[in-house]
């Protein structure tokens, strides 16, 4: 496992917002959820007031981790992670493989935080965008650096829907503005092969490229998905407190919630404000990311 970030570091500066304690409905409210992602029922929640980055944490961020504290990303220690086919950056030798359920991933060798595309990547090239190729491990060392820490599941869907009740998404119920405008980074076209990157991008976007919500986030619906601090579980919402919860107590995996650039509704419709999903905490991605709370 990576070196632990340690304590002493001075706290990191966020563009953070205060949300006041409030309390909503959690879930899915359209029954268009996927039965094993445990979107359902929809239940009461109520959280204490907290503070939650406007944005997801940017490679310029996380350079400045790594340069105070030297650590090195779960991807760095294993050498290689997924990289999405029509990113890739890299010599075919460093192409390892693909997965083989879901073949638009490929292994890649020399893929992590600083190369999030391969070898031939670089975030300098990309500084406002998300940092992505970092586990939750290492999201969760960052935090421990930064004086911050992981949004439950609960403040992250309570944040993301930035004061609206029942609504598919961040804005309302409708994808696009009223003039047709995109509103999130997703998938546009013929998944996986055809992205026609209606939207203006086709990988991830700088943070701030699309409107925040009622509370002031950006990007939560799209551009990557965003580390949660709860064990995913989905029977979970049939017995979740409603007072602050904090997710079960075991799991297959951590939370991931807000979809990322990949989703597309003939495939992963999870961009909408209640959906979730989860992956290993070792597991790490070119469309995955995260944001803090305090």
């Amino acid at each position: 496992m990576p070196a632990d970030a340690g304590s002493g570091a001075p706290a990191a500066v966020h563009d953070d917002v205060l949300l006041p304690a409030g309390r909503f409905r959690m879930g899915d409210h359209f029954g268009e959820g996927y039965p094993d992602d445990g979107e359902a029922p929809v239940h009461n929640a109520v959280v204490a007031a907290f503070r939650i980055d406007a944005a997801t944490v940017t490679n310029v961020q996380f350079a400045a981790f790594v340069e105070a504290t030297g650590y090195r990303t779960e991807s760095e220690v294993y050498g290689s992670s997924a990289v999405f086919h029509l990113q890739v950056q890299a010599a075919p030798q460093d192409i390892l493989g693909r997965v083989p359920a879901a073949p638009w991933w490929l292994s890649v060798r020399g893929a992590d935080w600083a190369h999030p595309a391969g070898p031939l990547s670089s975030w300098e090239e990309i500084p406002d965008h998300p940092v992505v190729q970092v586990s939750w491990n290492d999201a969760e060392a960052y935090c421990r650096w930064a004086g911050r820490r992981l949004p439950t599941e609960a403040e992250w869907e309570y944040a993301a829907r930035g004061g609206l009740e029942g609504k598919r998404f961040a804005w309302g119920d409708e994808l696009y503005g009223p003039a047709g405008e995109p509103l999130c980074n997703i998938w546009q076209g013929d998944f996986p092969r055809i992205n026609t990157a209606e939207d203006g991008f086709l990988a991830t976007a700088p943070v701030r490229s699309f409107p925040p919500n009622g509370f002031g986030l950006y990007e939560v619906s799209g551009n990557v998905w965003e580390w949660c601090s709860d064990w995913f579980l989905p029977k979970y919402y049939r017995t979740a407190p409603a007072e602050n919860p904090q997710g079960p107590t075991i799991g297959r995996g951590r939370v991931m919630r807000g979809g990322s650039f990949l989703c597309h509704d003939s495939y992963c419709n999870r961009y909408r404000v209640a959906a979730r999903s989860s992956n290993g905490p070792d597991s790490a991605s070119s469309n995955c990311g995260f944001r803090t709370a305090a």
